[in-house]
């Protein structure tokens, strides 16, 4: 089998680089660089990646031993049909450790045909550290190995205007891009750089707020032997990701007139606001895995595929989806009903095994942001309260009683919770359970309980889970 590198696989020469990635793991191998790889052999963008190690441990020496190549996987389901692609991502000219080289890694800011800086340092990666004193040594934090890279490039071109870059975050946090600028800011005044520079970075750089939406579950371990016999090369970072993508970025016209994704048919979204999006992908992806966990589980069922494919589970969270939580978003109808169609297809996948319990680690802090607010604004709109959705909380709230006929369940949660439950279901009956759940204001954020019907509503779905169990353990049902 053959190794895997520019010579072997025949590559033309690399383009220029325009973008500065800082994270090589799998999700922006899987996301951004398939992307950027899809816009150099569909449009004009004609550009290289170049890849930062954010932190002293990676794989970049595993790159650039391969020259940046790898194979992308994408596995699912599209349009009711199974889908399998295998492409060669051709697009990362040059991988580095900071660690290493910190002035080599400096020089990378003189690049002029620079446009781009994205990144992926986990959520944790966007944060200020007072600890990194200076730039005479490469700082700790990502903004700070940032801002010491701005800085130099805003030195080597004398503070040109023409020079600003387009920064594009996709940490998974809320207002990823003005956290970064506020971030590099606070670098630049800890570290008493000029105010010129501080206006550059004002006036001259654009910081994008993200919203990425794809699972990557990354190298494809019990294939791999197979997956390279069929491509034919000795690819150790082989990435797995399903074919959904979706990429909302917010930004001005002039980003998307240089990221000119809509040229190659890719599921990117220059928006002015953000928000409608990541509303929507919190209530229904992620809500719908909130709403779907407990029901599910109750049912002995144990991964989302296997939830979705279940004709009673399967049923109730199309129900959910369609009938209580797209109705109480405002995008477009066709829009709304896209997505969530895309959704229940991404539950089906069957390359990803998806397990229930690994979905329903805080489940109670979950369905506050996730689920809640759909139920408060199906109230609102309809003076209605939305019946499947209370019939999850009812769930939820015998799931945490941590055991369920007979079984104990493996629940995953602060002490704080499971000890209220377990205090909440010495109660007695249902009803003082359900009523001392729904008032606890710690965790719904205002007492339920002050909801006409709402209590009476769970308290009788609770009872009803209960009587359909104990019918089916003696047999009756």
């Amino acid at each position: 089998m053959k190794p895997l590198n520019r010579e072997s696989a025949n590559l033309p020469q690399q383009r220029p680089v325009k973008v500065l990635q800082f994270g090589e793991g799998n999700f922006l191998r899987g996301f951004v660089d398939w992307m950027i790889d899809i816009l150099n052999e569909k449009t004009d963008f004609n550009g290289a990646v170049e890849i930062v190690q954010p932190l002293g441990q990676g794989i970049v020496h595993l790159l650039n031993k391969q020259d940046g190549l790898y194979h992308l996987l994408l596995e699912g389901i599209q349009g009711g049909e199974q889908t399998q692609e295998i492409r060669l991502i051709s697009c990362v000219a040059d991988s580095l450790n900071p660690y290493d080289d910190y002035q080599d890694y400096l020089r990378r800011g003189e690049n002029p045909d620079l446009q781009f800086v994205i990144s992926n340092t986990t959520e944790a990666g966007i944060a200020f550290g007072a600890a990194d004193k200076d730039m005479d040594t490469l700082p700790s934090s990502f903004p700070g190995k940032l801002t010491a890279l701005l800085y130099h490039r805003f030195k080597h071109f004398n503070g040109a205007s023409d020079k600003g870059l387009y920064l594009i975050p996709c940490e998974l946090i809320e207002k990823n891009g003005e956290n970064l600028k506020d971030t590099v800011l606070q670098f630049a005044s800890h570290w008493n750089l000029p105010e010129a520079f501080v206006a550059w970075i004002n006036e001259s750089n654009i910081f994008c707020n993200t919203l990425v939406d794809r699972i990557v579950p990354g190298f494809p371990r019990d294939t791999i032997k197979e997956i390279q016999q069929e491509i034919g090369y000795e690819d150790n970072l082989v990435v797995k990701a399903e074919p959904f993508h979706l990429w909302v970025i917010e930004a001005p016209a002039e980003v998307e007139a240089a990221f000119p994704t809509a040229k190659a048919d890719l599921q990117v979204k220059f928006v002015s606001d953000l928000t409608p999006y990541r509303t929507r992908k919190v209530r229904i992806l992620n809500g719908a895995h909130t709403v779907l966990v407990p029901v599910a589980y109750l049912q002995g069922l144990r991964t989302v595929r296997e939830a979705v494919e279940d004709a009673t589970a399967g049923k109730f969270i199309r129900e959910a989806i369609f009938e209580e939580i797209v109705p109480t978003l405002d995008l477009p109808a066709e829009e709304l009903k896209q997505f969530a169609n895309d959704v229940i297809e991404r539950f089906q996948n069957p390359f990803i095994h998806h397990e229930l319990m690994s979905i329903a680690l805080n489940s109670v802090s979950k369905y506050k942001v996730r689920v809640l607010p759909s139920v408060l604004e199906f109230h609102q709109r309809t003076g209605k309260l939305p019946q499947r959705l209370l019939h999850s909380l009812a769930a939820l709230i015998l799931f945490y009683k941590g055991e369920w006929n007979g079984d104990q369940i493996p629940l995953n949660d602060t002490p704080e919770v499971l000890n209220f439950f377990k205090s909440a279901w010495e109660k007695g009956s249902a009803e003082e359970t359900v009523a001392t759940v729904l008032a606890n204001k710690s965790f719904w954020g205002t007492d339920l309980t002050q909801i006409d019907g709402f209590t009476t509503t769970v308290a009788a779905e609770v009872k009803q889970l209960q009587q359909t169990a104990q019918k089916e353990k003696s047999g009756t049902v």
